[in-house]
């Protein structure tokens, strides 16, 4: 079974025994998607107690449904949020809780009100990144992630990593059910591992070896997603 095919089974049984275990929450259905679920506040919180969180000045999360309250605490805790547009088509957004009235954090957190109250962020405007935060579909307790298939965790990760923007020890973690643990999970060249996985029960720190690309792998782009995707574009233009 080639990496791909590795993956994609993983995905269908999680997002299978979430349906079936009743624990899957909107947006539904949850395949194919990062999934929400019950206890995604809880997994969030329990983020916003560790060390790395509370050092960090800037967090970067996605703007996938589960990771809202995350996204949200940032904000509370008076922090920058990096956020991606969906798919990357608008880059990256920039959210200052400093710019933003506390009772519209919330709001500001979402994806539509991240148009609403976020600054568009150009390659020189990125600040440098002190904790990723991303969502998943599966994990390992090495830390080995599977996300929904789309790469843009990974893309975002890459771009970051190419401006210098976050570095090989810059910790990333995860919140995600404990049914999405899984036992064993392929890793590619373009992945990346977590540190950290927070669950509604628990947080638990990887044991695996870290693997952070070093960058984008050009190579495994296509025209069609370089044109996709300006920012892209302007970054292989340098």
């Amino acid at each position: 079974m080639s990496a791909s095919e590795w993956k994609r089974e993983l995905r269908e049984r999680v997002w299978s025994l979430l349906e079936e275990r009743g624990v899957a929450r909107f947006p539904r259905p949850v395949r194919g998607r990062i999934p929400n679920f019950q206890g995604a506040e809880a997994a969030a919180r329990r983020i916003q107690d560790t060390d790395e969180f509370r050092r960090a000045e800037v967090v970067k999360v996605n703007p996938d449904f589960p990771q809202l309250e995350v996204r949200r605490g940032v904000l509370e805790a008076g922090k920058r949020l990096i956020m991606p547009s969906p798919r990357l088509r608008s880059g990256f957004f920039i959210l200052d809780p400093a710019m933003i009235p506390e009772r519209l954090h919330r709001r500001a957190a979402t994806i539509k009100g991240s148009f609403q109250h976020a600054s568009k962020a150009g390659l020189d405007d990125l600040p440098a990144v002190d904790l990723i935060i991303c969502g998943s579909v599966a994990v390992t307790e090495k830390g080995v992630r599977v996300g929904k298939g789309g790469g843009y965790s990974e893309l975002e990760y890459a771009i970051l990593r190419e401006l210098a923007l976050v570095e090989a020890d810059t910790p990333i973690m995860t919140t995600i059910h404990e049914l999405q643990i899984v036992e064993d999970a392929p890793m590619e060249d373009h992945d990346f591992s977590v540190d950290l996985i927070s669950t509604p029960k628990r947080i638990i720190e990887t044991k695996g070896l870290r693997h952070r690309p070093r960058g984008i792998i050009w190579e495994k782009l296509s025209e069609k997603k370089l044109d996709e995707i300006p920012l892209l574009k302007r970054l292989k233009g340098r």
